[in-house]
């Protein structure tokens, strides 16, 4: 159990388009720190977040942040500001990972394979194909799959959407090659790897969107994924290395698609490396934590144990 003395501020909510998987994720983390001996304090953070931080003192900020603000690097910033020490990757790694299109060169150099994307204005995506279909359209710094569209190859125009005066997800998209084939994805837990899971979206969803992230039943979850041993090991393998060549610290999860058709070229591409993976009970990091015989209050208590300033 951990020191009772030790009070820490579990950083929750936000405004980014995906406050709502922080409050899920942020009340999980709470009760298993709770459930653990911590002193915690629930924290909604707006935009007086340091005003309230001053006022509460905590002696470590859980970060359970999603999306713009808390994973892009300026939380973590803050919290460099006022010596708070705070869990999961730090200013720069952050605000790298959180940036697509910026984290792939870094991924490339590295020797991580990445699909080949353009980054356009809204504008220039909405008018005409800007890439030969099939290809993805995303935001380069959303979560979440928020904000994604998958355009297929008997598609005579870009989506629709794209237009629309409600948009609120910024004026530059990234434009990616569409890599078809199986969903994977690989928690880095410190330096190691944890296991392999294979995504399939629930009958009726043509991808892992949102619903399938987060809605009960939205997807299936295989663990260990069915691979050849060559290509598991090589899925955590990159993982690894993804996690080193961005900075990430604590715990990060890498996405990946494996083309594994009859007649296709059988790459493994990495998509995107989350430096705040969800912890809601349909996440995937802690079901892959409790299949290396790690509790969620376990992995809590060691990404609390991990933190730290000058991440």
């Amino acid at each position: 159990m951990a020191n009772t003395q030790t009070h820490v501020a579990v950083l929750m909510g936000g405004w980014s388009s995906e406050r709502e998987i922080s409050l899920r994720s942020g009340a999980a983390c709470a009760d298993a720190l709770e459930a653990e001996g911590y002193r915690v304090t629930r924290l909604d953070v707006r935009r007086d977040v340091a005003t309230k931080l001053a006022e509460i003192r905590p002696d470590i900020c859980f970060n359970a942040l999603h999306g713009r603000f808390g994973e892009d690097g300026c939380i973590q910033g803050l919290l460099e500001v006022m010596g708070i020490p705070y869990t999961h990757s730090g200013v720069l790694a952050s605000a790298l990972a959180m940036h697509k299109e910026r984290a792939k060169a870094v991924l490339k150099e590295a020797g991580v394979p990445v699909a080949e994307s353009v980054v356009v204005s809204r504008a220039k995506a909405a008018r005409a194909h800007v890439m030969k279909p099939p290809y993805v359209i995303k935001p380069p710094a959303e979560g979440s799959s928020v904000g994604v569209f998958i355009v297929r190859e008997d598609q005579a125009h870009p989506p629709q959407e794209l237009t629309s005066a409600d948009w609120t997800l910024g004026e530059e998209l990234m434009v990616e090659r569409f890599i078809p084939g199986r969903e994977l994805t690989c928690a880095v837990m410190g330096d190691e790897a944890l296991g392999v899971i294979e995504i399939r979206p629930a009958e009726g969803l043509s991808f892992y969107d949102y619903d399938a992230k987060y809605a009960p039943g939205g997807s299936i979850h295989v663990l260990p994924a069915p691979l050849k041993p060559n290509v598991y090991q090589l899925v955590q393998k990159l993982s690894v290395a993804a996690h080193r060549a961005l900075g990430c610290r604590g715990v990060s999860r890498s996405d990946f698609r494996y083309d594994d058709q009859p007649g296709g070229p059988g790459e493994l591409i990495c998509l995107e490396v989350n430096t705040q993976p969800g912890m809601t009970s349909t996440s995937l990091v802690p079901e892959l934590a409790a299949y290396a015989g790690r509790s969620f209050g376990e992995l809590v208590r060691w990404i609390v144990e991990d933190a730290s300033c000058n991440r």
